[in-house]
């Protein structure tokens, strides 16, 4: 029998956000790259940002993308919450970190912009002085780049990185009797996700199994663990429990991307996908009453026609 599926939303929040293409000899390299640049960036809670793969592109990839070298990439998105006040210069912050520590080291690798905005940083230029005065411009697969030495070869990155605003904060939550079927159902979900374009998932593997709600009774930390839904605190009256009958264990999705419907379509793939898992219980997502964002992702998509 499937899981029930709530009449409920997630409650997204805007972002600004980068989005840039990595390339490199061979599909093992990219993963490198990718797994290097998008570590630490699960949960703005406390790191600079939220990283993740988009898909993998070009050969070894989705096809239908071509890299501007020919050679296998993979695209990555970085994002910031907008109402961060330091949003702009922690959004660039983040960006040249990850980029000139772990991009520009993997072998083979380059970079290339993908948002094509009158907003953007100068990245290319402030990450080209790593080459000490041999840096230089350069015209390459008909874009404006920069060129820097390396004892492996080569790095090249585009002149400016783009930044647009884009959406944090989709999410599922998979309600199972046991933990083994919550992370199963959240696992079919994710590989869903990693099917539509446009949507990164921040968490390791896609999944979190730390669900946290805003606020928290400690002054020096702004989220904290949902006790409402922790089942072992079920018994306790000071958590005022609000888990159904029979659930063992909550994991969540969380999903941001470039704008509503990227965010709306993976959600829609991930329960068609996770539904009928055996074990599951329930599929809902957790929100705030419209008082943290204003991107109401429902889980009965005919909601989104009657809002």
């Amino acid at each position: 029998m499937p899981a029930i599926v709530e009449d409920t939303y997630a409650e997204a929040f805007r972002s600004i956000y980068v989005e840039f293409l990595i390339t490199a000899r061979d599909r093992r390299w990219v993963e490198h790259a990718v797994q290097a640049a998008t570590g630490n960036a699960s949960s703005t809670i406390l790191c600079d940002c939220e990283a993740g793969l988009d898909r993998y592109v070009g050969p070894e990839g989705d096809e239908s993308f071509a890299t501007p070298d020919g050679r296998p990439g993979a695209i990555v998105q970085l994002h910031m919450p907008r109402f961060r006040k330091d949003r702009v210069e922690a959004l660039e912050r983040a960006a040249m970190v990850r980029i000139s520590q772990n991009v520009l080291t993997c072998p083979t690798a380059a970079c290339f912009n993908l948002i094509d905005s009158e907003h953007f940083f100068r990245m290319g230029r402030k990450i080209a002085y790593f080459g000490d005065g041999f840096q230089r411009r350069i015209e390459r697969y008909g874009r404006k780049m920069w060129w820097i030495p390396t004892l492996g070869g080569e790095f090249i990155l585009d002149r400016r990185l783009g930044y647009a605003e884009g959406l944090m904060g989709g999410n599922l939550w998979y309600f199972g009797e046991t933990a083994d079927a919550a992370l199963d159902a959240a696992e079919k979900g994710v590989a869903a996700v990693q099917q539509c374009p446009g949507v990164i998932m921040p968490f390791p593997g896609g999944i979190a199994g730390s669900g946290s709600k805003a606020g928290s009774r400690y002054r020096f930390t702004i989220a904290s663990t949902y006790e409402k839904y922790c089942p072992q605190l079920r018994d306790d009256p000071h958590a005022d429990s609000q888990l159904p009958e029979g659930v063992q264990s909550v994991m969540e999705i969380i999903m941001n991307g470039r704008d509503l419907a990227s965010i709306s379509r993976a959600t829609q793939a991930a329960i068609a996908a996770s539904v009928d898992t055996p074990g599951l219980l329930r599929i809902s997502a957790g929100n705030y009453g419209g008082r943290l964002g204003k991107s109401f992702i429902h889980l009965h998509p005919q909601r989104d026609a009657e809002s």
